[in-house]
């Protein structure tokens, strides 16, 4: 996989390379010669031919620069257990990479370009290939400076945006692997201030540059009086160009400022949903710490969320150990329906939000017996009709108590399940006599669980039933007392247990 975006990497940058080159070589600087010098049908061609040969040995120099600074990347992506400090150091190397690609094309790309030029050019006007002043040359190079100037300044931000998907893929890498997050620790390898200034000087000043040298060379190459308008539709050119290369670049400058501010805005957005996602280092200026900041605020809110459930665990298991005191007769029943509650909700294919949900309930099915009286409670024998109208309030009891819990939200989704857990499937249960589907669905659940447990369980005044009796009960409810799909999910559950006992017995 990481090969894969290796060589994507790869493309990317290329296709970056050409269309920074289209832009700022092709585009500035090929409208500038041939517009503004007055050249012969074989003086183009020498041009041609001088400036193709100086693109091949460019493209012979920046090749062996380019492979020499992705060397490092290809490494650790095509590897297959790279170290942590190995990983590191690619992540560093990648975070610079933008800055690299700048020292190449001002390195190899324009002194590749420049000295074969000059030199192909000078000889070219001694030997009168090329019929122009020596001057044009030094022009020329000027030229060539500003047109790789403003190439660096394209390629920095078209490879920022390349590199962010090799970034990424480092941090999960290294959090997947080694168990370690990837960051710059607060570098800041060019700041935004930094970013600006640049961006200015490039986008204002420097086709105003080109323009000047341009005008200079053209006001040399024709009578001014007598081909004004000439002139004003070839400044018309340069300048739509130098104009379309300045908003080019703002672009380019906006992208990079909005892209973090968006990622901020997404990762806000997600904590307010709760959804606690740090967000990735993707970035070497000022939005690194900010980044780094979010993510040291995920990472608290993650710590305060785990503290909270686990205080709340506590809370669940601190109400059924207080029943369970309450009713030594039925100590661990909670917990046990939890349990089995769990199995059923996994069969069920339930999410893991509702199977903790669904623990929690089940484990505060009965807390409302602690409102029962003691003499109902912990009766013996067969109980009363009345009796039993103490009993069939435990449902109501138990919602009411959970519903003064503060914050409410904090309960708010074992409420029904606790409330319905002693509804019927065809509508003879009770508090109140819901069916069907209109049953909360952890009622349904703990109504199973709570039935088999309640079954097999030994009280003073009898024995538990066999586990065989029990299921065959559930079965014969089916449909009427008891969800027939989750009554389903128990037998095979059971069958499966029954079937892993007899497997291990027999080794």
């Amino acid at each position: 996989m990481y090969q894969n975006i290796y060589h994507h990497f790869v493309r990317h940058l290329l296709l970056n390379y050409l269309i920074g080159s289209s832009i700022a070589v092709l585009g500035v600087g090929g409208i500038l010669i041939f517009s503004t010098l007055d050249l012969s049908f074989i003086e183009i061609r020498v041009m041609f031919f001088i400036l193709f040969t100086s693109a091949m040995v460019m493209g012979i120099c920046e090749y062996i620069v380019f492979r020499k600074h992705t060397k490092i990347i290809r490494n650790i992506l095509c590897s297959k257990y790279p170290t942590y400090i190995e990983c590191k150091l690619a992540f560093i190397h990648t975070h610079r990479f933008p800055l690299l690609t700048v020292k190449r094309i001002i390195g190899p790309h324009f002194l590749g370009l420049s000295i074969p030029a000059i030199t192909l050019a000078l000889l070219c006007i001694r030997l009168e290939w090329l019929d122009m002043p020596r001057d044009y040359v030094v022009y020329a190079s000027i030229g060539a400076l500003l047109i790789a100037g403003m190439h660096a300044f394209i390629e920095y931000f078209l490879t920022t945006r390349a590199i962010q998907p090799v970034l990424a893929s480092l941090q999960d890498f290294s959090k997947e692997v080694h168990g370690q997050p990837l960051s710059l620790e607060g570098d800041v390898l060019v700041s935004i201030r930094t970013k600006f200034l640049l961006s200015a000087l490039f986008i204002g000043i420097f086709p105003v540059l080109l323009f000047s040298l341009a005008t200079q060379v053209r006001l040399d190459e024709m009578h001014l009086e007598d081909n004004l308008p000439d002139f004003w539709n070839w400044a018309f050119i340069i300048l739509l160009v130098a104009a379309i290369f300045s908003s080019f670049g703002a672009f380019l400058l906006f992208r990079d400022i909005i892209q973090p501010i968006n990622t901020l805005l997404k990762g806000m957005k997600d904590v307010k949903e709760n959804q606690l996602v740090p967000a990735k280092e993707l970035y070497g200026d000022e939005f690194s710490n900010v980044i780094s900041g979010f993510n040291s605020m995920v990472q608290g809110l993650k710590e305060r969320n785990e503290t909270n459930r686990l205080l709340l665990e506590s809370f669940y298991q601190t109400l059924s150990t207080a029943l369970d005191a309450r009713d030594p007769y039925t100590a661990g029943h909670s917990l046990r329906v939890s349990e089995f509650s769990i199995l059923i909700g996994r069969k069920a294919n339930l999410s893991l939000e509702q199977l903790e949900q669904l623990k929690n309930t089940a484990l505060l099915h009965d807390i409302g017996k602690i409102g029962v009286r003691d003499d109902v409670l912990l009766k013996d024998g067969k109980l009363t009709d009345e009796e039993f109208d103490q009993i069939k309030l435990h449902p109501v009891l138990g919602a009411n108590i959970l519903e003064q819990v503060l914050p409410k939200e904090a309960m708010s989704n074992l409420i029904p399940g606790v409330r319905s857990h002693h509804e019927r499937f065809d509508g003879y249960g009770y508090p109140d006599r819901l069916s069907g589907t209109e049953i909360p669905l952890f009622g349904r659940i703990i109504a199973v669980a709570d039935a088999y447990d309640a079954m097999t369980s030994d009280r003073p005044y009898r024995k538990g039933m066999t586990t065989s009796r029990a299921l065959s009960i559930l079965q014969s409810g089916k449909g009427t007392q008891w969800d027939p799909q989750f009554v389903d999910c128990f037998l095979a559950i059971m069958e499966e247990r029954e079937g892993n006992a007899l497997i291990a017995s027999s080794i």
